[in-house]
């Protein structure tokens, strides 16, 4: 497994943090100028688990966190686990045909965060995301995961066809979102060991990689709508792979 430092930030997803992953925070950062409450509640919860806490001008939490909404506080963690790909396959073996979902070169911090939350809430097992040209789990992530990141295994692969070609080695079948895929997703029958290929905001799916997939699959549109944002296209499938479990 292999982890690394985040700068995670804003007032939810940090008393989330603080609730959920105490241990995994090194330093709590507050504003200098917070509600005296806010600041008080903060440092009682860090101090019940050790965390230092120090309290800066906002320069500072800019300098770590760039110009966000940070709400007054900044934390430093250890990231989320990555586990390695054949480990996960050897921990799903005996789930009747499990599901991951695989990101194909995702740029945009926000919808990989919404994909892990929708991933989280309707039981996908599974997320593989790249190392290269890939958003990393930044706080912007978190943020929007809304508390959900480490709650469904993350894998990280070197190469994303390579990790297809292991799944199908065991028997995964590989589905491949495609504006001019050849099966419309109402009609697709899900219930088989799975792996769900979302593509990138710009292209979707590189082809090299819809080559490795099984099924193309397109989502029919209305009113001249000619694709939905990744994140929501992702929940729209695994909305439909959750209803075809039921």
């Amino acid at each position: 497994m292999e982890n690394e430092q985040i700068y995670i930030y804003g007032r939810h997803p940090a008393e989330e943090a603080l609730a959920q992953t105490p241990k995994k925070i090194s330093k709590i950062f507050l504003k200098r100028g917070n509600e005296s409450a806010f600041n008080a509640k903060i440092t009682d919860l860090a101090s019940k688990h050790k965390i230092p806490v120090a309290l800066v001008d906002k320069s500072k939490l800019i300098h770590l966190a760039g110009d966000v909404n940070d709400q007054g506080i900044v934390m430093v963690m250890s990231g989320s686990e990555f586990v390695e790909l054949k480990d996960w396959i050897e921990s799903v073996k005996d789930i009747k045909n499990p599901c991951c979902i695989l990101l194909d070169e995702m740029e945009d911090s926000h919808n990989v965060g919404a994909i892990i939350r929708s991933a989280t809430a309707f039981g996908i097992h599974g997320i593989i995301i790249g190392k290269h040209r890939q958003s990393p789990l930044t706080g912007g992530a978190y943020k929007t995961a809304a508390g959900t990141i480490g709650k469904v295994p993350l894998i990280r692969v070197n190469n994303l066809n390579n990790a297809l070609d292991v799944l199908k080695e065991n028997h995964f079948w590989a589905l491949g979102l495609d504006a001019s895929g050849d099966t419309e997703l109402s009609k697709m029958e899900m219930d088989m060991p799975l792996c769900i290929v979302i593509g990138g905001e710009g292209d979707g799916v590189r082809m090299k990689t819809l080559e490795r997939c099984d099924y193309k699959v397109k989502i029919s549109m209305e009113n001249k709508v000619e694709s939905l944002n990744a994140s929501v296209t992702a929940a729209v499938v695994m909305y439909e792979w959750k209803r075809g479990r039921n």
